[in-house]
């Protein structure tokens, strides 16, 4: 597998390591090697990875290649994802692509629907070289067929993975987090501009108006990238707004990158979740997935993973930018506790077909399936170059 690993915060790092236990844990008798990513500013290592690459470093990747091509591996999977390559739109890839020998299997965590062009002819050069294509959602097998001419029978959809909890009652872990007696909203993820707390903090007034003792949890560390550029000027300038408009007893702003585990206990303990992301082409969200798989009450943005994921009423979705309307959406879960267990029990049975197990297996038979039709396809060259050979005159006296 390659893709960035822990210690590396982000969720490509997080899907990799959760994948790569999902495998191991379904099937043991199974071999999986990392080569874990590193950024220009990682301090850490992935001491598990059995190779590091450094994402502006070419002949990392020639390396990368090289090892690969000298193991055992049946087959490479790649978690694709801008920013996380080095070179133009990540093409130092394909230099890793052209070289290794093994089939591959591509993860797409972002689908472009406007691509620029070099982004468009890495995604191309990729779909070329991949023996099959992962996304999470529909939308992104349309948009790799009809923007990137992908064949629709190489691109799997596979829905992000998510712990296998049981459904909880808010009440039972608010007092873990001193939030008893009150009605908890949570974002999660590392914060930035996209994540559109903003709208989140502008519709809050109207909520705590009939909710007075409402809470706004805003969970996660700030995105490093932000960090490099600005330092946490963007978190100060979100608890200043909530500060000025009357609200500091009604948001709390941690600043932690938390693990799988305690961002369950997290999400359990919250009543509502909310997504109210800027970017309507977004096709995937790991927190989103986590959020549904257990059983919350999610109200989101329509970007293209939501539109799919809460898709007859397991979720609310509300309009870009519509503040009043996500104001609104929250108090009405508020007011009716019957309609909000109803939809954080559709939300839960959908989440059951999206546990870390159901991704392994579906993971494992696209592999199955790439590494069976390769060794058949070695078969016929073999069987072909025989035959040609012994219609070829012999050279002998």
């Amino acid at each position: 597998m390659l893709g960035t690993y822990p210690p590396r915060r982000c969720g490509i790092a997080t899907f990799t390591s959760d994948t790569f236990s999902a495998l191991r844990s379904a099937f043991p008798a199974i071999t999986v090697d990392i080569y874990a990513m590193l950024g220009g500013r990682d301090a850490g290592h992935a001491s598990s990875a059995a190779l590091l690459l450094r994402e502006d470093e070419l002949r990392d990747y020639a390396l990368a290649a090289d090892r690969i091509n000298a193991s055992s591996a049946d087959l490479l999977w790649v978690q694709h994802e801008y920013g996380i390559y080095g070179g133009a739109a990540g093409d130092h890839l394909l230099h890793l692509l052209d070289r290794v020998t093994t089939p591959v299997i591509i993860t797409l965590h972002t689908v472009l629907e406007k691509p620029d062009a070099d982004q468009k002819r890495v995604t191309e050069a990729l779909l070329a070289r991949a023996s099959a294509v992962i996304v999470m959602a529909e939308r992104g097998r349309v948009l790799l067929t009809q923007v990137y001419g992908a064949e629709p029978k190489a691109v799997l959809v596979i829905p992000h993975g998510v712990p296998d909890r049981v459904l909880v009652a808010p009440e039972v872990l608010k007092p873990s987090f001193r939030w008893s007696g009150r009605p908890v909203i949570l974002s999660f993820g590392l914060l930035a501009p996209n994540k559109g707390i903003e709208a989140m903090i502008a519709a809050l007034p109207a909520i705590v108006e009939a909710a007075p003792k409402v809470l706004y949890v805003v969970l996660g560390a700030t995105h490093p990238n932000l960090v490099a550029a600005e330092g946490e000027t963007y978190r100060r300038r979100l608890q200043a707004s909530a500060e000025a408009m009357g609200l500091a007893q009604h948001v709390s702003f941690i600043d932690r990158y938390v693990d799988d585990k305690l961002l369950i206990d997290y999400l359990q303990a919250a009543d509502v979740y909310v997504t109210p992301y800027t970017n309507p082409a977004q096709i995937t969200s790991g927190t989103l997935a986590y959020a549904v798989g257990v059983g919350k009450v999610v109200v989101s943005t329509p970007y293209a993973h939501a539109r799919e994921l809460l898709a007859d009423d397991v979720g609310i979705l509300v309009g870009f930018g519509d503040t009043e309307g996500l104001g609104r959406a929250i108090v009405g879960i508020f007011a009716d506790d019957r309609r909000a267990r109803a939809i954080a029990r559709r939300a839960y049975a959908r989440g059951r077909a999206m546990t870390w197990p159901r991704l392994a297996a579906a993971a494992m038979s696209a592999i199955s399936d790439v590494i069976g039709q390769e060794r058949s396809d070695a078969r016929q060259r073999a069987t072909r170059a025989k035959r040609a050979d012994q219609r070829s005159p012999s050279t002998r006296g």
